[in-house]
């Protein structure tokens, strides 16, 4: 359905959930829209001035508004308590093990996401600011041991389907949105921060790594 609206398939497991949630907040949005539209237009015909040429300081009485609102108000928290709340812990608070996860760093610098995965041992090497230069844009420094077997990419990040993937993001300037929209996986990173997020990818494929926003 999502797909008829532009929306790229999702490619994780965890994107039915935010899909889910995306299409039942448009739903309550659309709902409003309509009602609170027809509401409006009811108030123009309904008070206009022909009929009520001297204004009526009471105002409405009835209940209904008061149920209307009410409505709205259970359907925001049940949205709220039943979803939200249950996909934010899962996505913030409910991490897989590093063990058994692919874990990478992703730097954002303008204009271009540099990936650092840790090799074979898992470890990632040591890097230095002094070290930084246009072949080595993440200051590796490669005589460390556990840099040796590390690997770098810019703009090319490759992972297995069906387990778990940690990128810890930061930045080198600005503020950047790192966005894997398939991935359903968008994350500021902010310069002098390690920000963890983590998705599991289930559809074989190429996609775009956005910047989601200007940097800033």
């Amino acid at each position: 359905m999502l797909e008829l609206l532009g929306f790229p398939p999702a490619a994780s497991a965890h994107a039915a959930d935010i899909d889910r949630i995306n299409v039942l907040v448009h739903w309550l949005m659309l709902v409003l829209f309509v009602g609170w539209g027809a509401f409006f237009i009811y108030t123009l015909v309904r008070f206009r001035r022909s009929a009520h040429p001297v204004a009526d300081h009471a105002g409405i009485k009835g209940t209904v508004s008061k149920w209307i609102e009410g409505g709205v108000l259970v359907a925001e928290v049940v949205l709220l308590v039943f979803f939200s709340i249950p996909a934010w812990y899962a996505r913030v608070d409910a991490f897989p093990a590093e063990s058994e996860a692919v874990t990478l760093r992703v730097v954002g610098e303008q204009f271009a996401w540099n990936m650092h995965y840790p090799g074979p041992d898992r470890k990632f090497g040591k890097t230095d600011a002094k070290l930084v230069s246009a072949d080595n844009p993440l200051g590796l420094d490669r005589r460390d041991p556990d840099a040796k077997d590390d690997i770098t990419t810019i703009n090319q990040m490759h992972l297995p389907v069906n387990r778990p993937v940690i990128v810890h993001l930061s930045s080198k300037d600005v503020i950047h949105s790192f966005k894997v929209f398939p991935m359903r996986v968008n994350q500021d990173a902010i310069p002098g921060m390690s920000i963890p997020v983590h998705f599991k990818p289930t559809r074989i494929g190429t996609y775009p790594i956005n910047c989601a926003q200007l940097c800033r």
